[in-house]
């Protein structure tokens, strides 16, 4: 259950079996096959991926990166065997022809191992098995009103007064929530550390955290496996960990407001107060500003700057995984067009480059985290690093060895929560 499947055999395995498994279905004795069907249908596969990708990329846009290379070679091995297969089933005996089917449909499968394996989204089966598992606490249930606080005295931290109850539940807990607002956005997902379901109760730091683009709220569940390493991290800070407050950005999996107000949406109003608003009201927390953080991955990341430097009353923190150098729905002339209706000025209000440029911040801290082999992303990461460090902000920089994928997402997000505890005043 908890064998990788983003390196190591099973990935490794499953290629070899699509080579095998293509190679089978590639080979007739028939010369007609060799000279006239194979390469017909070899290049209008091709043809096909080719176009798919093209419209994706330049015509649908439904998310602001190319497709991946990996992806679009995968998807063309799955129909080339789907085609292969298809072919098949107008002669042989009947076993052959079953026999082709379940090489083609062994070919999409590995081709979904290999997907996965390149954005790393479910680390083992374990992970997969997750999708269909509903551990959800409801919110009332999970969080009770307490009948005392822990006081924490000025200078200390939360883990300098914090003692481990008997009763300390051994996990956190995750329910879902509708979070009204300026912008109609999908139930938020809710982690609550073992130390919040205690009396008296600690008031811990808040991370608002969002995912990226095509996504929603559970992706950090899934891939970014919030309940495993918070859990984790917990157990070794006899209960304390974040609550984190997943949100959703985007309104549905494929959408893009980029976070802004504007004719696409009341985004940054919605995470800017309403968001905390909720939170406050809701949920027992620590209210300084130096407690709250945002958070995201790749266009979640890109928010996460936004809020920084639109919101730096509302929060003191972020972490930018992965960010964009800039809010995009493909080039600049569109984004300006799409969101704004062709006003450059109000773009240059709100653009997190142009807005470090000219204001300074030296009350935030903030960590950007690039993929060593982000080729999309990284060097656009350190032009950001290097702004935000140019207007004030305590930043620090983190580059991975990996790629703009969830392994980068994970590592990012918790390798930085250290350095957060003893930003907000969680303790050591």
């Amino acid at each position: 259950m908890d064998l990788s499947l983003i390196n190591g055999p099973i990935p490794t395995a499953a290629t070899v079996a699509a080579a095998l498994a293509l190679t089978y279905l590639a080979i007739r004795k028939n010369r007609t096959w060799w000279v006239r069907v194979l390469p017909i249908a070899v290049l209008a596969c091709a043809l096909v991926v080719t176009g798919l990708a093209l419209f994706i990329d330049h015509v649908w846009k439904p998310w602001p990166e190319p497709l991946p290379t990996i992806l679009v070679v995968w998807v063309g091995a799955a129909l080339v065997a789907l085609t292969l297969a298809a072919v098949r089933l107008r002669s042989g005996r009947w076993y052959g022809r079953a026999f082709g089917v379940l090489l083609a449909l062994g070919v999409t499968m590995s081709a979904a191992v290999a997907t996965n394996a390149h954005f790393a989204q479910y680390p083992t089966a374990r992970a997969v098995l997750d999708v269909f598992r509903n551990d959800h606490v409801d919110l009332n249930a999970a969080a009770p009103p307490p009948s005392a606080f822990v006081n924490v005295p000025a200078g200390k931290t939360l883990a300098d007064v914090w003692k481990r109850p008997v009763d300390l539940p051994d996990k956190g807990t995750v329910s879902e929530a509708e979070i009204p607002g300026a912008f109609k956005a999908r139930p938020a997902w809710i982690y609550l550390p073992p130390a919040y379901n205690t009396t008296p109760r600690p008031k811990l730091p808040v991370i608002v955290l969002m995912p990226g683009q095509p996504g929603s709220p559970r992706d950090w569940f899934d891939g970014g496996r919030i309940l495993d390493n918070l859990d984790a991290y917990a157990r070794q800070h006899d209960g304390l960990a974040p609550i984190v407050v997943v949100v959703d950005q985007l309104g549905t999996s494929t959408a893009n407001p980029a976070c802004f107000d504007s004719k696409l949406g009341q985004v940054e109003t919605y995470l800017a107060r309403d968001v905390p608003a909720w939170i406050k009201q809701r949920l027992n927390v620590d209210e300084r500003r130096e407690a709250w953080t945002i958070s995201g991955f790749s266009q979640g990341a890109t928010c996460s700057l936004q809020l920084a430097v639109r919101a730096p009353d509302v929060y003191g923190n972020f972490i930018a995984l992965a960010p964009q150098h800039e809010p995009t729905l493909g080039t600049r002339q569109e984004t300006v067009q799409t969101a704004f209706g062709g006003d450059e000025a109000a773009f240059f209000r709100v653009n997190p480059m142009d807005v470090l440029a000219r204001q300074r911040f030296p009350q935030t801290a903030g960590v950007v985290v690039a993929g060593r082999d982000d080729a999309a992303y990284r060097n656009a990461d350190a032009e950001l690093f290097e702004a935000c460090r140019k207007a004030g902000m305590d930043v620090q920089w983190k580059e991975l060895p990996h790629s703009h994928d969830w392994n980068m997402a994970r590592e990012g997000l918790f390798g930085s929560l250290p350095w957060l505890a003893q930003r907000t005043g969680l303790g050591r």
